[in-house]
């Protein structure tokens, strides 16, 4: 990261330098003064055209090899495989079509730079360039729109059945609580007027007055089954934020006054998500980065960092106010055993407001 500061800092001050140039012969007085470019200027742009076409191609590939690894793993949820195709496929022909058409453009400014004497030949129309250049581009982009809403729609399709969690998502600013639905499979009514109510332990606002509410169960650390379907009924307290999910490739909007709706199915538990390769070298490299800190630190008095383990992470993706960048919660995905477990001992809301 460094270095690229250090190479775009020497490319802007390379681009100074020579704006100053021109500016300082531009002011000088000439006694031929032409704004007609000559052999030489052609040569030398055709010539830059080239140099940039293999500038953008370099600096593309040192991205991939320096970069790559940021990227997001292997997905963590059953629709997570069809999101990532899709980017892929979308990714593979953009890419494709970008480096075709721009060698091509920028070759060609190159191969027919200007001459003196040379005349450019005319063409007043071709049929079978503009059928080429129409159709194939309306096919692809047609298959595209068809697959993507395929795929949207099959992802953003929430059937509720007896077998899923139902799960509520409750944002403020700026922290995320989780609300499961009881023995009754049902979700109590929710109201923010009653965020008041029994000395502030209603803490996502509970009607009391509604029985199916006295089962919920309130938490600050999100556990999920895996291999079982989760349908999030999201809600917001003040502003609107985004549930956001990278690994499980989820996203939506929390809006005040409205719910809307999520599924996914988690495949990978935590555990197993701690095992994947690219995760361990990411963690890997992330304790490096903490333990050099680390030395800063303890040099200057402080306290040294703790060392780096995975975890899923549910994060707001609106800019939703100044702690915005710390509005995250811990996701455990694990087996249902585990789950079943781990809901027994937590506390309900009827025995909260006891």
């Amino acid at each position: 990261m460094n270095i690229f500061l250090i190479l775009s800092v020497l490319v802007l001050i390379a681009i100074s330098i020579w704006q100053i140039t021109k500016i300082f012969e531009l002011s000088q007085a000439k006694k031929i003064n032409t704004q007609v470019a000559n052999d030489s200027d052609n040569n030398l742009n055709g010539k830059l055209m080239l140099a940039f076409l293999f500038f953008i191609y370099g600096i593309t590939i040192f991205s991939f090899w320096a970069y790559g690894d940021v990227l997001l793993p292997n997905a963590a949820s059953e629709h997570g495989n069809d999101y990532d195709n899709l980017m892929w496929i979308s990714f593979a022909i953009i890419f494709f079509v970008q480096t075709i058409t721009q060698a091509l453009l920028h070759y060609f400014s190159y191969k027919y730079r200007g001459e003196k004497g040379k005349k450019a030949l005319f063409y007043a129309d071709n049929e079978k360039l503009e059928m080429i250049w129409t159709i194939i581009p309306v096919f692809v982009l047609a298959g595209l729109i068809l697959y993507g809403l395929y795929t949207w729609t099959d992802i953003m399709t929430v059937e509720e059945n007896d077998e899923a969690l139902i799960v509520e998502l409750y944002a403020q600013q700026f922290n995320w609580k989780a609300r499961y639905a009881g023995e009754d499979g049902v979700l109590g009514d929710a109201n923010v007027r009653f965020l008041q109510d029994f000395e502030g332990r209603n803490l996502v606002g509970i009607d009391a007055t509604d029985p199916n509410g006295f089962d919920d169960v309130v938490v600050q650390e999100l556990h999920l089954p895996v291999g079982r379907e989760v349908i999030f009924k999201m809600r917001s307290q003040d502003v609107l934020h985004s549930a956001y999910m990278p690994h499980f490739r989820a996203q939506m909007n929390c809006v005040p006054g409205m719910i809307t709706e999520f599924a996914f199915t988690p495949n990978t538990t935590t555990e197993q998500m701690r095992l994947d390769p690219d995760i361990t070298a990411k963690v890997k490299k992330i304790n490096k980065i903490r333990v050099e800190k680390s030395k800063e630190l303890l040099a200057s008095g402080d306290s040294s960092l703790d060392p780096y383990e995975f975890d899923f992470l549910l994060l707001c993706n609106k800019i939703c106010g100044a702690s915005h960048y710390n509005m995250q919660m811990k996701i455990i995905v694990e087996t249902e055993k585990e789950f079943e477990q781990w809901m027994s001992s937590q506390q309900t809301f009827a025995e909260a407001i006891q």
